[in-house]
C-alpha cells in the first residue's frame, strides 16, 4: 500500500489504523491522502506531502509535512479549498499558463 516515497514509515510509526490510501504523485513530490480509523472507528484524513532528497553521503531521505483532517472539518475544508482553487483560477493563472504538466514552481517554504 505504502511506496518508498513515503518515507519508508512503518504502519505501526503511524497514529490510527490504515483504512485506505492514494498517493499522488506531482513533480518532485508525492502526496498521500490517507484514511485512517481510531479505535472506536471515527475516521479522519492524513494529508502528507513527502519530498526526497539526498543527503550529504548520497543517501535518499525524505523531507514530510501532514496535516490532520478530523470528518467535522471535512465540509469546511472543501468549501475553503474550493474556494482557493476557484480564485486562483480565475485571478492569478495567466492565458498559456500551465496548472498541471511539465511546468511547476519549486517552493521552498522554509523560505516564506
Amino acid at each position: 500500500m505504502y511506496s518508498e516515497d513515503y518515507g519508508g514509515a512503518h504502519a505501526s510509526e503511524r497514529s490510527g489504523e490504515d483504512v485506505w490510501s492514494k498517493p499522488v504523485r506531482a513533480g518532485k513530490r508525492t502526496y498521500f491522502f490517507d484514511v485512517k480509523a481510531t479505535k472506536g472507528n471515527d475516521y479522519y484524513l492524513t494529508i502528507t506531502e513527502s519530498k526526497r532528497k539526498i543527503d550529504q553521503n548520497g543517501q535518499y531521505s525524505y523531507d514530510k509535512h501532514k496535516i490532520f483532517l478530523y470528518k467535522e472539518d471535512f465540509e469546511k475544508f472543501t468549501e475553503g479549498l474550493e474556494e482557493v482553487l476557484n480564485y486562483i483560477k480565475t485571478n492569478c493563472i495567466k492565458e498559456g499558463d500551465e496548472i498541471s504538466g511539465e511546468k511547476f514552481t519549486d517552493v521552498d517554504f522554509e523560505e516564506l
